[in-house]
């Protein structure tokens, strides 16, 4: 639920009221927790996934903390629909402020025993899915001469490498560049676009491997000897939302515990 005392403290400090937000992933793990902060910062969200029930019912507790929230079946894998939900986006709320690009998806495999449809998989939706996305919003900004302000979600594994999940890997690799491109490019246009790259966070697409013996290992080796929690994702995700961070653009963050000083990839 959203936070009282958080909630004001983001209204009077990141400047966020009636900003428009949209979230992609919003029905679970890191993308449904920036969506809750976003609206508790005083943001209006949209909120985008293929799991619409989950989703109606964020929906819900957002309005009934004050604030909007329009709720987009969409699979980013899937190009024309989700273009067609991105225009009733716009046709609905106008272009929106802050994209927050959180779908993902993980398929454990090692390189040479990697399933073709699993591949192809998470690279539409890590990689191409983001690009399709951030394409058609940003446009929708540029045409409203609004300026905006795009986070993708990176990863660890984008910058760093562990075995049985190179598809994964590549696919958060592509995002890092994806973030310099679309930075170097956009700044003309008053878009900025940076990126968040977590650690291992307790969420949905890691379900079953913290608690396995490789999980437990790499938890182990971990300077900080633990998992994240969500709470501590929030302060960026709102640095990077808002003016405060007015001079920042291209920049990938990881927020790890450690993990990559250690060299644990």
């Amino acid at each position: 639920m959203v936070n009282e005392t958080t909630s004001l403290l983001a209204n009077d400090y990141f400047q966020l009221n009636y900003k428009t937000a949209l979230i992609t992933g919003a029905s679970s793990g890191i993308g449904e927790h920036f969506a809750r902060c976003l609206a508790a910062a005083g943001c209006n969200v949209v909120l985008a996934a293929r799991r619409v029930d989950k989703l109606n019912a964020l929906a819900e507790e957002i309005r009934a903390g004050g604030r909007d929230a329009l709720v987009l079946e969409m699979d980013v894998h899937n190009r024309t629909t989700s273009k067609a939900a991105l225009q009733y986006m716009r046709d609905t709320v106008g272009a929106v402020d802050i994209l927050v690009n959180n779908a993902g998806i993980a398929r454990a495999a090692r390189f040479l025993d990697a399933d073709h449809n699993d591949t192809d998989a998470v690279i539409g939706v890590n990689q191409t899915g983001v690009w399709h996305v951030s394409q058609t919003v940003c446009r929708q900004m540029i045409d409203a001469e609004k300026a905006g302000t795009v986070i993708n979600i990176a990863s660890i594994l984008g910058l760093d490498v562990l075995p049985g999940v190179g598809s994964y890997a590549v696919s958060k690799a592509a995002v890092v560049q994806m973030t310099k491109v679309m930075a170097l490019e956009l700044a003309r246009y008053n878009i900025r676009v940076n990126a968040i790259a977590p650690g291992y966070f307790d969420t949905e697409i890691n379900e079953g491997f913290l608690t396995s013996d490789a999980g437990k290992k790499i938890i182990k080796r971990n300077p900080s000897r633990r998992v994240g929690v969500l709470e501590e994702l929030t302060g960026l995700l709102l640095l990077l939302a808002s003016s405060k961070s007015a001079y920042m653009t291209g920049t990938v963050i990881p927020v790890d515990g450690g993990h990559l000083v250690a060299g644990l990839g």
